[in-house]
């Protein structure tokens, strides 16, 4: 059977876009990675949907013609033809195209200048994008909808997206903004601290199947990035966060061998 060629079209925005999140996804089964191509090449289009035009307006119509999709896919009508949404509306159930509406809204902060007004809002920030995405992304690899451990899960995105977000703060500086509540070295270093404790607590307490833990495995490196900053938070303004290509696939492939994550 011929390829589908919107699935090969999301893999590829994927592995251009996110290319850790697609080694992740290669590590799964077949059958679960062309339902997360998909998802994760939406989510790779709305992350960048602000940062394409320095207009404010166009950015805002950009998420919206997002939402608009979603909201096509949750109502059950006609979806816009496109190589994204056209497979994404095969995989998202009603309620899962619902709740990302909050990921793409989540997206507003990176089109303006103000800064996150406190944790709370960046910690729901994190939780909007990386951990619902993770959420959803467990709940296609389970076959459910919403019955997944889903503060475990969401846990551990957060974790995750705290790590990247860590790896991009300086690019966010550079294109003028503030992207941490609090940049002191000692509260950059409890953030990295906490999100470890999440992380470990995750991992004591999760029980799922072999493929829920190949979409884990989009974390593989969350703690490696975390301890690095717990050590040395200086290393987050430095820019030096990078583990290094043969640590990363390394690790990546111990844990795909041992189906874990």
């Amino acid at each position: 059977m011929a390829p589908d060629p919107d699935i090969a079209a999301c893999a590829g925005i994927v592995q251009k876009g996110d290319p850790d999140r697609f080694l992740a996804i290669m590590s799964g089964p077949v059958w679960l990675r062309e339902k997360l191509f998909p998802l994760f090449a939406f989510n790779v289009e709305v992350a960048r949907a602000p940062w394409v035009t320095q207009e404010s307006m166009i950015a805002e119509m950009r998420l919206q013609w997002w939402l608009d999709a979603l909201d096509e896919i949750a109502s059950g009508s006609e979806v816009r033809r496109h190589e994204v949404t056209t497979p994404l509306a095969r995989v998202l159930t009603s309620d899962q195209a619902q709740r990302l509406t909050a990921l793409v809204n989540a997206r507003q902060w990176d089109i303006y200048d103000a800064p996150f007004d406190e944790d709370d809002h960046f910690h729901r920030y994190l939780s909007d994008t990386s951990g619902l995405l993770l959420c959803i992304a467990a709940e296609i690899a389970s076959k459910s909808d919403g019955a997944v451990m889903t503060d475990l899960i969401s846990d551990v995105g957060v974790a995750d997206g705290l790590a990247r977000w860590f790896q991009a703060i300086p690019i966010l500086e550079n294109k003028g903004k503030r992207p941490l509540v609090d940049g002191r070295p000692e509260a950059v270093q409890q953030l990295a601290a906490d999100a470890r404790r999440s992380l470990k607590n995750a991992r004591r307490n999760l029980t799922v199947g072999k493929d829920v833990k190949a979409v884990l495995r989009c974390a593989w490196q969350a703690d490696a990035v975390l301890k690095q900053v717990e050590r040395d938070p200086i290393r987050v303004a430095n820019g030096d966060m990078d583990l290094g290509e043969f640590h990363k696939k390394f690790s990546l492939l111990w844990r795909s061998f041992n189906a874990t994550w």
